[in-house]
């Protein structure tokens, strides 16, 4: 057995030739377990910046997106292990036109470290704008809803408040903790809406050049602070007193090497739960996928709120809260575009042109125009994205090319900085299947027949990327070279992409129509490499398809074979073992096999 193919978590390494590997089952990276417990994170993709509070018995949890549109998701539970996308806090950026970019873009502006609250029946979320990112100054803004739903209202401060933690007190006041390295508190009016007293110092110590993130609580008449430290670990300030003085420990600092993560976690929110238990959804950066939520239990100790167990973030740890349910639920990736809206799953590269994509032109398509004349794709209108994930997820969409034009391209991109593409590029009357990977065309073939075209891209949990063509959605050939996905944009990670640009003013007549936008990630171990005599789960995700049959084949398992989506294998000797997985909604062309490797030492 050669251990190169494995992997410190398991993966697909090969797909059997001749099947037809594209399901119609839809799987995305689930956190439940299925038996009361949880593995993190609780979404493997870019979710940073998390807060999360309580109202009732839902949970809801913000997160940053930066420049993309609508921003400031918001996420909703019954337990905080299963999300759904539920809304978003701001439609569009509208106080600069670079973000329609016109005169120019607003990568890395927007929303950044998002703070979510609930009172007195509205919900509340705050987030800063950076300075120095394409603009002079920053500033801060605070967005009101009756329903996180929306419609949601915005109210932009001229101040500038950098990664702001918002809190209601008992007394009636309402304060902002905010500051990098330094903190400071700011006092808001009634309705949080402007300034009622300005920033004030309360701490600072040089051991914590970095320190940011703030979330701000009261509990039994103590201010607590929570803070990230140089993104290594998490630091909480106490006090009795809102403007200090604040003494300082640290409630989690873990080295422990998880697969892939480039960064121990750090920066998060707390939430109390109807048990009176706390818990705290914290983030890690995971490199290209971004930067991952986690979710630990909180001991309190001596007043102090100690993160994990053991002072460790757990990768599997029992729920917090039990309930009954069918399946598993995660936020929507799969699109058929059978809605006249889209779905919540997709964002936007900067503001879009509305009157350039229709989802009710033509029934069951998503139709996408030409959003202006570019030269490249990081210039061009109308990039519409989601989240890649982790460990590893493949995209696939089928694109009916006729009505194109000259100096079209269009086609599934892997969007960072820098970043590549499958897609069809029309030059007169000539079409020509495109490979584009950072900064030039790498590979082309002329498409030889009809008008419809499917493109495929595989990210791997190493930061790779390889796109895909095929003219049936069954046999696909492979085109150009592996993507080295990377994070020129910081703080925001790779994503999936739609897009059709024009480098012509002829070819602003040109349109595209994607039948449909399908995602699926593989199966994985919850564990990577274990020792004899223990036991690993095996997961392929949520299920959208209740009808699926799962036939699972362990060798060197116990059992040795299961029909169950997450079964856990004991393994009792030491090896390197292969697993197989076949899945099948019971149609002899909707099939996927899947294999990889385990290590037992």
């Amino acid at each position: 057995m050669n251990y190169s193919l494995c992997k410190s978590i398991l993966t697909l390494c090969l797909l059997l030739p001749g099947l037809t590997v594209w399901s119609q089952v839809s799987a995305t990276w689930s956190a439940d377990n299925g038996n009361n417990t949880y593995s993190n994170p609780l979404l493997y993709g870019d979710w940073p910046d998390p807060d999360v509070i309580r109202v009732g018995d839902d949970y809801y949890f913000v997160s940053t997106s930066m420049h993309f549109v609508p921003g400031t998701p918001i996420a909703k539970s019954k337990d905080m292990i299963n999300w759904e996308i539920v809304g978003y806090a701001v439609d569009r950026y509208d106080e600069d036109e670079r973000y329609n970019m016109v005169g120019g873009q607003m990568y890395i502006n927007g929303s950044w470290a998002n703070t979510i609250r609930y009172h007195k029946g509205k919900f509340y979320v705050g987030f800063c704008t950076p300075y120095g990112k394409n603009t002079k100054d920053g500033n801060f803004s605070i967005c009101v809803a009756d329903d996180p739903k929306g419609p949601w209202k915005r109210t932009i401060f001229p101040e500038y408040l950098y990664d702001p933690g918002l809190l209601f007190d008992d007394d009636g006041k309402v304060y902002i903790a905010h500051g990098q390295g330094t903190i400071y508190v700011t006092e808001l009016n009634e309705d949080a809406l402007s300034v009622k007293t300005p920033q004030k110092k309360v701490y600072y110590n040089p051991k914590h050049p970095y320190l940011e993130g703030s979330h701000i609580y009261k509990i039994n008449g103590i201010y607590y602070l929570l803070n990230s430290s140089s993104a290594v670990e998490e630091v909480c300030l106490r006090s009795k007193s809102i403007y200090g003085p604040y003494e300082e420990k640290t409630i989690l600092k873990d080295k422990t090497k998880t697969p892939y993560a480039t960064h121990p976690p750090h920066q998060g929110g707390m939430v109390q739960l109807k048990d009176g238990s706390w818990w705290f959804i914290i983030m890690q950066d995971y490199g290209p996928i971004g930067r991952t939520p986690n979710l630990l239990p909180v001991t309190w100790v001596d007043d102090w709120p100690m993160l994990g167990v053991d002072g460790k973030m757990p990768m599997t740890y029992k729920k917090p809260i039990i309930i009954n349910s069918d399946k598993p639920t995660s936020p929507a990736t799969t699109d058929e575009f059978n809605s006249p809206v889209l779905g919540l799953q997709w964002q936007w590269n900067h503001n879009p042109d509305t009157s350039k994509y229709s989802l009710i032109d033509r029934e069951g398509y998503l139709r996408m125009k030409t959003g202006n004349k570019a030269t490249e794709l990081s210039v061009a209108r109308n990039t519409l994205t989601q989240r890649i994930q982790g460990p590893n997820s493949t995209a696939t969409v089928l694109m009916d090319v006729k009505n194109m034009e000259d100096g079209n391209t269009a086609g599934l991109t892997v969007f960072q900085k820098p970043y590549a593409y499958i897609a069809v590029k029309q030059t007169g009357n000539q079409r020509k299947i495109i490979m584009y990977n950072a900064s030039k065309i790498i590979d082309s073939t002329e498409v030889i027949r009809g008008d419809l075209i499917w493109f495929r891209t595989k990210v791997s949990e190493t930061g790779t990327a390889d796109f895909f063509y095929s003219y049936d959605g069954k046999k696909y050939k492979s085109l150009g070279n592996t993507f080295l996905m990377q994070l020129g944009y910081p703080w925001t990670a790779n994503r999936f992409g739609l897009f059709n640009f024009s480098t012509t003013d002829h070819g602003l007549n040109g349109y595209v129509d994607f039948n449909w936008f399908r995602f699926s990630v593989d199966f994985v171990a919850v564990n990577n490499t274990i020792k004899k005599g223990e036991s690993v789960q095996f997961k392929v995700g949520t299920i959208s398809d209740k009808k699926v049959k799962y036939k699972w084949i362990f060798e060197g398992g116990n059992p040795s074979k299961s029909t169950k989506p997450n079964p856990i294998i004991k393994y009792a000797k030491s090896g390197v073992y292969s697993v197989s997985l076949k899945s099948s909604t019971g149609s002899s062309t909707d099939k996927l096999t899947r294999r990889s490797y385990i290590k037992v030492e």
